[in-house]
């Protein structure tokens, strides 16, 4: 079993929830951060700055398996040219600096599982069921992504077993999309988007966790893997489940795409577009998903 795993971008919604997870599952945890913090017994934390391209190189002291979860948050406001960069560089920039303190330091590390995307697929509406053999969009996300997953598996070449994960929407009651979306349905102005027509791939906090050890305690799992349920739902359904779920009519009718292009500009495309993701490739490899129902992951994470 592996003892340690060191987590970047573990002070973010999976990293939190992530470093839970692993702990209740009696690993030890190390913590790249950007400023200091005091070490518990469980979880040790080590400086970095991927500006300055510095890093502890004590962070792989006894570390097995690197998740790297780093990386501007695409969804929190709109994109000017300088957000844009950004995203991107904040991506590739941290896995550089990780990939070079690999290659010239002595370590153990097996395995690297990074997050990515399925913005690498990418933001169209269409009625293809999405797998992880299908080539890149020519947006920006796909762009972004595809990037991203360059510099991931340049790791590999290291003969480090390397694993992206292609990760769409998370459902947790507290934080990520679902609590941007309670408070306009709290208030009764809940509402589908756009055509209402565009699939939400989606994936339960718990899965995504579980997913992560997958892929930490497997082996043979290598390469990109789709980090969703595969369940079809529009946003229109998504949004009528919601409602229910927080027990909020759903306001009509439909917020049109070109308010949401007013509010957030180009980044209005991650929420009125979306296409079907496939998740066999993953259930293949023999994961399970504890949440494949949106209904019932949504009741129970709103139950109270």
């Amino acid at each position: 079993m592996i003892n340690r795993v060191l987590i970047t971008g573990g002070s973010g919604f999976v990293g939190v929830y992530l470093t839970k997870h692993l702990l209740a599952k009696g690993y030890k945890v190390s913590v790249l951060s950007r400023s200091i913090m005091e070490n518990t017994s469980d979880v040790n934390y080590f400086l970095w700055d991927i500006e300055a391209k510095t890093i502890d190189k004590t962070c792989l002291d006894n570390v097995q398996t690197i998740i790297h979860l780093a990386g501007e948050n695409v969804a929190s406001g709109r994109w000017s040219e300088t957000r844009k960069k950004r995203i991107l560089e904040s991506r590739i920039e941290s896995t550089e600096l990780l990939y070079d303190l690999l290659s010239t330091e002595s370590h153990v590390v097996k395995s690297f599982i990074s997050a990515s995307a399925i913005g690498i697929y990418g933001s169209v509406t269409s009625d293809l069921i999405l797998e992880e053999n299908n080539i890149a969009g020519t947006d920006f996300l796909a762009n972004v992504c595809e990037q991203w997953e360059s510099s991931i598996f340049k790791v590999n070449t290291l003969g480090i077993r390397t694993v992206a994960l292609r990760t769409g929407i998370v459902l947790a009651s507290d934080q990520g999309a679902l609590a941007k979306m309670r408070t306009p349905f709290k208030l009764g102005f809940g509402s589908a988007l756009a055509s209402g027509n565009q699939y939400i791939p989606w994936i339960h906090i718990h899965d995504l966790c579980q997913m992560y050890v997958f892929a930490m305690e497997n082996q043979d799992i290598k390469g990109a893997f789709n980090a969703v349920v595969g369940d079809e739902v529009t946003n229109e359904e998504f949004s009528r489940k919601f409602a229910k779920a927080v027990k909020r009519p759903l306001f009509m009718p439909n917020i049109p795409k070109f308010i949401m292009q007013l509010i957030f500009g180009e980044m209005s495309v991650i929420l009125t577009e979306g296409s079907r993701i496939s998740s066999e490739k993953i259930k293949a490899k023999g994961f399970q998903f504890s949440f494949s129902n949106l209904s019932e992951a949504l009741e129970k994470l709103f139950k109270s």
